[in-house]
This record gives C-alpha cells, sequence and structure tokens, in this order.
C-alpha cells in the first residue's frame, strides 16, 4: 500500500501529481532545488526536501540525491513526472532497488525506448511503420534536408535541422552538447526530414496483466524549435480520415506489446495529409499535453497511473472520447526575437476563472462538462522565471463539444489574462486559435514557417495605452484637492513621458487642462485614477486597467495587453554602452565562443553560444566588422544585460 508519494520533479509537473495523490488520500514530498525554493508546489507538499544547487544536473538529473530525499521524508513511492529523469532506466532501477514503489513502466520498456535508434529498430520488427535512419557518416547531399536528433530524451532539445552537407558537422556537435546538458547523453543520429508532416500521437495505458488501452489520439503539430505549442484532442487530420484512426491505435498497441509496457505511454507518429505514418518515438512516460485526453474522456490519467502500479486491472476498453480539448503551452519568451527566453518576476498572473488542474474531472465514461477552463500552472504572483529550466509558465486548456467554439473562448480568455512582468508568448497564441488556418484544421509543423508568428500589438493600441500610463502616474500624484498633474495657470508646452517596448521608444505628450486633455488625435479623458483610466478613442469609450511596478507598467483593454517601460530622462554615462555591444539576453552560461579579438566577421554571423533554459542560444554579430573586445569565456556564468563582446569598424 502507498501512502506517501515522492514527485521527482517541479513546477506545474509536481502541483499536477499532488493534486490527484492528496485525492487518493496520500501525502506528498516535494523536491527542489535553490532557485525553485520559492516556487508554489514546495508549499504545496507535505514535506520537501532541497537538491542543494540550481543546474538541473546538480539537482533534478541526481538519482542519488532523489532517492535519499525519499528516505529522508519517508516516502514510500516515487512518481517521475515529465522530463528530468522520467525516462531514465537507472533511475527507475534506484528507486526499485531503494524498496519503493516506481510509478512508472518496468525498468526494461524504459531502456528499449530510452534509445531511438534501438527503439525504432524495434518498433520496424513489430510491424510498426518507421521512417529509415542514418548514420551521420553516411549522409549524402541526396539526403538532405535531414533532422538531427538527440537519441535520449526528447522536448525538442538535441535536434537541428540541416539543410546543407557543410553544416552537418556543427551542427551535430550541437545538437550532442545540448543532449549531454540537458539528458547526461550525447548520442545523436538523422533521419530524412519532412518539413511539413503532422505531429499525432497515441495515448497508451496498459496494466499488469495484459489490457493496453490506446486512449484517443492528439494532435500536436503546432512546433516551435521541434517543441510543442498546442496540442488537441481528437486530431482535426484522423478526424477527416476516419480510417486512419483503427491503424494508428492499432500501431500504438503493438507498439507497447513489443516492450512489454506497463502504465501511462505516449506512441508518437509523423504523419502526412494522406493518412499515412511513420513511428517517431514512445514517451514512457505521462505528456505534458496529457490534460486534452483527460478533459475529454473524464478519465484522470495520474490516478489511473497509481492504480496499475498497484496491481488493478483495468477494464476491457477506455471509455470514448467526446467533445473536443485545445491546451496551449503559455512560455516565458518573445516568439519575434527568436523565442528568445525570457527571465524575471511574474507579478500577476490571473487566468480567467479556471479550475485548478486535476479537480472536477468526470468520472470514466461520463460525458465531459459542455464548456469549461482548466490552467495547469506551476506559478502564481510574484513568482520567478529562472535560467534554469524550461520557460513555460502554464498549460491553458479549454474544452467543449465542437471545436470551433473551443478555439474561440480559449482565445478570449487568453486574450483578458493579466500577466504582468516577464513577457510571453500569449498573444500569438490567441492568434493561433483565430488564425483561418488552425480553424480550418490544416496545422502542419511548417505552421510558423508558413504563416509567421502573427502581427503582435498594433501601434497605435500601443500609444493609446502608453497615454493611459502616463494619465494613471499623474493621478497618483495630484494632491488632495485634485490639481492636475503639471497645471500650469497659462497654457504652456505639452508634458511628455516616455515609454520602451522592445527596442522602440514612445514618447507621449499631453496637457491636462480646466477643458479637459490635450493630446494629438481625437481622445477625450472621462475618468483617471493610479489604477484605471477611461478614454474616449474616437468616439468609442475606452477602458484602461494600469498597474506599476516600479519602473514597468502594465496596461491591460479589450484592445490588447502592453507591457511599458519607463524611459528616464537622464541616463547614468556609467551605464551605457560601446556602439557594437553583445549583451547577454538572459541569465545563463556560456557555452562556446566561436572567434578571437581581431576577427573580422559579418552581420548574423554566430560569435559565441549561451546555454539558457535547457536550451542553447546563438548571439550573432549584430553589424559587419572586427571583434575590438571579447569579455568572457567557455564556461562563465552571466547575467542579464552582460556585455559579452564589442564589434567595432576597426580594432
Amino acid at each position: 500500500m502507498i501512502s506517501s508519494v515522492l514527485v521527482a520533479n517541479r513546477g506545474e509537473i509536481a502541483r499536477r501529481v499532488f493534486r490527484t495523490a492528496r485525492a487518493l488520500g496520500l501525502s506528498t514530498v516535494a523536491v527542489y532545488s535553490t532557485a525553485d525554493a520559492r516556487m508554489p508546489y514546495v508549499d504545496e507538499a507535505d514535506a520537501a526536501v532541497q537538491l542543494p544547487g540550481n543546474a538541473p544536473g546538480e539537482t533534478y538529473l541526481r538519482a542519488d540525491l532523489i532517492v535519499e530525499a525519499a528516505r529522508r521524508a519517508g516516502a514510500d513511492a516515487v512518481h517521475p513526472g515529465y522530463g528530468f529523469l522520467s525516462e531514465n532506466a537507472a533511475f527507475a532501477q534506484a528507486v526499485i532497488d531503494a524498496g519503493l514503489t516506481w510509478i512508472g513502466p518496468p525498468v526494461d520498456a524504459i531502456s528499449s525506448m530510452g534509445s531511438k535508434i534501438e527503439a525504432k529498430k524495434l518498433m520496424a520488427a513489430a510491424g510498426v511503420p518507421v521512417l529509415a535512419e542514418l548514420t551521420p557518416a553516411e549522409v549524402a547531399a541526396g539526403d538532405l534536408p535531414v533532422l538531427v536528433k538527440a537519441s535520449a530524451g526528447g522536448g525538442g532539445r538535441g535536434m537541428r535541422v540541416v539543410s546543407r552537407l557543410a553544416d552537418l558537422a556543427g551542427e551535430i556537435e550541437a545538437a550532442s552538447a545540448e543532449a549531454l546538458s540537458a539528458f547526461g547523453d550525447g548520442t545523436v543520429f538523422c533521419e530524412r526530414y519532412l518539413a511539413s508532416g503532422r505531429h499525432v500521437e497515441v495515448q497508451i495505458m496498459a496494466d499488469q496483466h495484459g489490457t493496453i488501452w490506446a486512449v484517443g489520439e492528439r494532435e500536436c503539430s503546432i512546433q516551435r524549435r521541434h517543441q510543442k505549442v498546442v496540442e488537441e484532442a481528437p486530431s482535426p487530420l484522423v478526424e477527416r480520415i476516419p480510417s486512419m484512426r483503427p491503424a494508428l491505435f492499432d500501431a500504438a498497441r503493438k507498439a507497447a506489446a513489443a516492450i512489454g509496457y506497463v502504465g501511462a505511454g505516449t506512441v508518437e507518429f509523423l504523419a502526412d495529409e494522406t493518412g499515412n505514418f511513420y513511428f517517431l518515438e514512445m514517451n514512457t512516460r505521462l505528456q505534458v499535453e496529457h490534460p486534452v485526453t483527460e478533459e475529454t474522456t473524464g478519465l484522470d490519467l495520474v490516478e489511473l497511473q497509481f492504480a496499475v502500479a498497484a496491481g488493478e486491472h483495468l477494464p476491457p476498453e477506455p471509455p470514448p472520447t467526446v467533445g473536443h480539448a485545445i491546451e496551449v503551452r503559455l512560455y516565458a519568451e518573445d516568439p519575434t526575437r527568436d523565442w528568445q527566453p525570457q527571465t524575471g518576476r511574474l507579478h500577476r498572473f490571473q487566468v480567467g476563472d479556471a479550475r485548478l488542474s486535476g479537480t472536477n474531472v468526470a468520472p470514466a465514461g461520463e460525458k465531459v462538462p459542455e464548456s469549461g477552463l482548466r490552467v495547469d500552472s506551476g506559478v502564481e504572483d510574484g513568482s520567478e522565471v529562472s535560467p534554469y529550466y524550461d520557460p513555460m509558465l502554464a498549460k491553458v486548456i479549454a474544452y467543449g463539444p465542437d471545436r470551433t467554439a473551443v478555439a474561440r473562448r480559449l482565445a478570449g480568455v487568453l486574450g483578458r489574462a493579466k500577466l504582468h512582468g516577464v513577457g510571453t508568448n500569449r498573444d500569438l497564441l490567441a492568434w493561433i486559435l483565430r488564425h483561418p488556418a488552425f480553424l480550418a484544421g490544416d496545422t502542419d509543423t511548417a505552421f510558423f514557417g508558413e504563416h509567421g508568428v502573427g502581427p503582435g500589438v498594433d501601434d497605435a493600441v500601443v500609444r493609446v495605452s502608453a497615454l493611459a500610463a502616463a494619465l494613471a502616474d499623474a493621478a497618483g500624484r495630484c494632491d488632495p484637492v485634485r490639481v492636475p498633474s503639471g497645471w500650469r495657470n497659462l497654457p504652456s508646452q505639452l508634458q511628455r513621458k516616455s515609454y520602451r517596448v522592445g527596442e522602440v521608444v514612445h514618447e507621449i505628450g499631453y496637457r491636462l487642462t480646466r477643458d479637459g486633455l490635450v493630446v494629438d488625435g481625437n481622445i477625450i479623458l472621462l475618468d483617471s485614477t493610479s489604477e484605471r483610466v477611461v478614454l474616449e478613442v474616437d468616439g468609442v469609450r475606452r477602458m484602461f486597467e494600469v498597474a506599476a511596478y516600479g519602473g514597468l507598467t502594465c496596461v491591460d483593454s479589450a484592445l490588447g495587453s502592453v507591457q511599458l517601460s519607463t524611459v528616464e530622462r537622464f541616463t547614468d554615462p556609467a551605464q551605457q554602452m560601446a556602439a557594437g555591444s553583445l549583451v547577454a539576453p538572459m541569465p545563463g552560461t556560456v557555452v562556446r565562443v566561436g572567434v578571437q579579438v581581431g576577427d573580422v566577421v559579418t552581420q548574423g554571423q554566430p560569435l559565441l553560444w549561451l546555454e539558457a533554459m535547457k536550451m542553447e542560444h546563438t548571439i550573432a554579430a549584430p553589424v559587419d566588422g572586427v571583434v575590438g573586445e571579447l569579455k568572457v569565456a567557455a564556461g562563465q556564468q552571466v547575467e542579464v544585460g552582460a556585455v559579452l563582446a564589442v564589434v567595432g569598424e576597426d580594432a
């Protein structure tokens, strides 16, 4: 009998498992790094054990420390969550050797799928369609483009698309280094790259007595950097080709049977528009996107994981899929700047009137509610987004009877969310959900390559939001008798305030007179406080909610949400940087330096590589020139804004 479970993970993953564990009457144990000490999941656990350090390699990837933490806290079971050690056979064996219950598949099954190279051979032997594997040494020009993939792990890490043979060696080296850092295994291989496939996967659940469920399929084709952004169940492609579903389910069950699988897992396929599909990999764990399957079946997949681990029987058949569910991954990143991760404080996190993950899921077989919203989140107001881990803040899931209605509702919820502080991909997600191609079910892996990343917030919206911010600031500084900010007896120049959004500075000019607001354009001030400004814009009344956090002001309205950084009127000369300076866009570790002082470089040429949030980021030359200074070396930790190098016209 399990009485206490340690979750060998962090953030929203740990919170999700904790909720089901508590519902089952189990006590919970968290592990946390130094950077995660104040994260919500730590306080929610009944007991918590610190793993000293920050980097995954010294904390969440240390199997010995996690097993010891379970012993110290009195846990009798370990749930791995997803990511980190969840697909590490040696960790599973260490848990079992310690006399603890492993809430996961058999060690041999993990080993079988732990190497994507060996997994493809097993699947081919079991009759599952596969794409031919290429060893890096045998790739020829006729094979291009190819995809370099890490043999261990997943989540888009250790993956590179190569279109030129001359780039292959360098990309293999980069992919191997990234895989080694993320998974502790730098083995990579190549396969033919299909630029516009459909990513379709099947949820598997199997017990110890030979019953294997194919619990519906999911489509996860919209991806960036080979990592999923939008997931849904059922798949629009499979819905369009009804004969595809039985073949998919049969292939998934064959894959599970071939390795004696037990527990929750996912068999992933790459499909084309005609319904042909090929095995990609099998994830021997719960998936990030499992909520869309839960919402359309009424199952609690985590509860089933506990039941299967305890030796219970599954019913002969899974419940049917009812309705439609869409999940979007809310990341702390900037899609317009090559998906650059964002770090810092999340001052406010409010997404709709959502229920928390794992609650109010209908019993197996019952129809899910006709409309609803679910948020699986690892953060809350005041949380710090660190550079050490994946930048996902939350998964926002909407479900209902109709795909189009679900997409519309989810887009509306995202648009009204209050996300203050660190930048997010919220606008991109809402744009995807409203895009005609998405609504038509045309969602292949080349979605962003074909359609871009959306227009962003309109410049006119930014300017009127900046005006609202300035007026709210002025209202907050008025004296008790409500003398307008900047009031003069006779008309004078406009008051001016400047804000930065990204790299663009917006200067706002306005004057408050006895006759009202004087400003460029047809705008009338109706009311203002330090937190709320009401304007009439071109004859339409608009309300703007304003929240100030030091030098950052966040403005939310029906027109869109804007984050404005105050530009100070006077700058400290000591803080100014030389022209051509390359600065760190986030805290991280310099993993490689590709140039020396005096080297001639061209605009866009990679100069050095920074590792942050488990991904490798390229820092390129901003202009043609000569490397005048190098201020960092490989292995060095840097803070956001640190000058890394200077490129000038001459040395």
